[in-house]
Formats: C-alpha cells, structure tokens, sequence
C-alpha cells in the first residue's frame, strides 16, 4: 500500500478540512495517509469522524508556517514545521508522495530542498490543470518560478506533455507557447528564444497561443514562466467566481428568471462541476524528485481527497521516470 503524508495545517481552516478529506481518501482509496501536524488538534478533529479508518496515523509537527511568511526564511527557521516535515518524509522515503495546501512558496521551497530535483531539471514548475471546452488542460508554470529561462520553458514543456500523456490521458498533447500573439515573431527576446527551443524539441509544440485560448481546449500543454502563469491562473478565478456570482443575481432578479433557473438546473449543476477545481485535487509540483501535490488554501475536503487520489495516480503511472527519459 502507498504511504501519502498530508499536512493537517495547512488549509486556511485547518485541521478540520484537512482531515475531513484525509478521512475520505482513507476510505475510498487504497493508501495509507499519515496526518502532520499538531497530534492534540488532529486527534480532536478525527474525533468527529469515528470509527477512524485504520490506514490514517499521525506525525507530530508542533509548528506551522502560515500563508503570509516569508518561504525561505520559514523553513529555515521552523524546522519543526509540518510542511518541513512533510518534505523530509518524502526525501527519507518514509513516503511516496506529500500533499500540502499550506504557504505554496513554503511547500515548493521545502520539497526541492529537501528532495532535489529529476537529472536534467533546472526548475520545478507547478501543473495547473484547467478545465477547456474539449477537456482538461496543463499550464506551467503556475508560480514557482517567476524568473525562469527560455530552456526551462523547454522542460516544463517537457514535464507537462508527461503529465499530460499519462495522467490526463492524451495521447500526443499538443503544446503551446502563451504569448501576446500567434506568429512567430512576436514576444520579447525570451519568448523568441523559447519558442525555437520548442519547435526543435519534438514534442508536439503548435506555437504561440494567446489568452484567449487558454480555454478553448486547442491545446494540451500550455507553457509560460511563473510569473505570467499565476497571473492568468488568478484571474481565471477570479472571472469564474464573477461569473457564477452574476448568474445567481441574475436568476434572483425576477419571478421569470427564477423559473428558467429551475428549468436549467441540470445544465447548471453540470456546468458547477466543470468549473470545481475540487474536482482537480491539487496541482503537480513536476521536476522534484519525487511527488508533491500543491492544493489551494481555501480547497474543501472533496478537494484534499481529491488531491491525494491524484497523488496516487503519479505513482502508479511513475511520471517522474517518463520525465527523467524524455529530458535525457
């Protein structure tokens, strides 16, 4: 049975969320999930889910690292942390894999220090997997480094198309380049540079996409640096909380509208679903070496389970090596 350590501190409503999915995943998967964290609070909080599954234990972490300290400075500082715990679980392979929705400079800080990184990678990068209108897209880097280089778009590229391949289940994922238009010409000097790197790598790369694509399901594997990468995740939330937002004012606003938004209820529950990131788990940090999940800080438990079924999934399918082969 695989060993899957989650940190009980790290949602903004830790432990009770992170327990409650941990409790899930205990049992709907087949893994054992070690709980880090305070063993006082997690106790407390598993009291609420008895009889508590057999295939949960806990590590002790006394201390936590919140959302607002500084990344580096933490973990050097909090050794004792459940998010430096958890990296050193994984790098003793007491683990297989580790699922955090702490301080996500913290977690990728922690894990590639502590881990390292695959032979032949530079720069871990974060997966953001986004729903399109033809399935799901990967986009990386989503923020863990926004100073990246033109040959370390090549190996996001390179670890996306993996992930994509096996875990998304695309055959030959096609890859684009994010950029401020199609041709080939435009961009800055780095861009320019990336995108010859990309068309001579062999990957299934279809050159510059623009923003408005992101979702429109032509592409696989979307690649941009940290910087721009976060940027476009966080207003893609942003535009689909407005958006759910406007409907339900809408269908408040008069007698008729309440009347088609029962009649468009299914369409509506489904299109919810789409759009629930919970549905996605967490997102991948690719290029450490081993398997770290990065989850949201306001994620639910459906999304805490749902990140460490994904977790798994990297395991059986052992990304990682297709990686380490294609960079070689």
């Amino acid at each position: 049975m695989i060993k899957i350590a989650l940190d009980a501190m790290g949602s903004d409503n830790f432990p009770s969320v992170d327990v409650a999915g941990a409790v899930m995943a205990a049992r709907e998967l087949n893994c054992h999930i070690i709980l880090v964290g305070d063993r006082v609070l997690i106790e407390k909080e598993l009291d609420n889910h008895r009889p508590v599954p057999e295939n949960i234990s806990i590590q002790h972490a006394p201390e936590a690292i919140g959302m607002h300290e500084q990344p580096v400075l933490s973990v050097r500082r909090k050794k004792q942390s459940s998010i430096v715990i958890l990296a050193n679980l994984a790098k003793e392979k007491k683990v297989d894999a580790i699922v955090s929705a702490g301080n996500t400079g913290a977690v990728v800080c922690a894990a590639t220090l502590k881990c390292r990184l695959l032979p032949g990678i530079e720069r871990a990068g974060i997966g953001v997997v986004m729903p399109t209108l033809k399935g799901a897209a990967l986009m990386i880097d989503g923020g863990a480094n926004i100073d990246a280089k033109p040959k370390h778009l090549l190996q996001y590229a390179i670890m996306g198309s993996a992930y994509s391949r096996y875990i998304l289940n695309n055959s030959s994922p096609r890859v684009g380049l994010l950029n401020i238009g199609e041709e080939e010409s435009k961009g800055t000097g780095f861009l320019k540079e990336a995108f010859g790197l990309l068309e001579l790598s062999g990957l299934n790369f279809i050159g510059n996409i623009e923003g408005r694509d992101l979702f429109m399901g032509d592409c696989d594997v979307i690649v941009c640096d940290g910087l721009v990468g976060n940027v476009a995740l966080k207003v893609s939330e942003s535009t689909a909380h407005a958006l759910v937002e406007m409907l339900k004012r809408g269908f408040k606003s008069s007698l008729a509208s309440r009347l088609g938004a029962l009649l468009s209820r299914k369409t509506l529950a489904s299109f919810k679903i789409k759009m629930d990131s919970a549905e996605y788990g967490g997102a991948p940090l690719l290029g450490m070496n081993g398997i770290c999940i990065i989850c949201h800080g306001s994620s639910t438990p459906k999304a805490i389970k749902n990140a460490i079924r994904v977790a798994g999934e990297e395991i059986a399918k052992n990304v990682n090596q297709h990686i380490v082969e294609r960079i070689a």
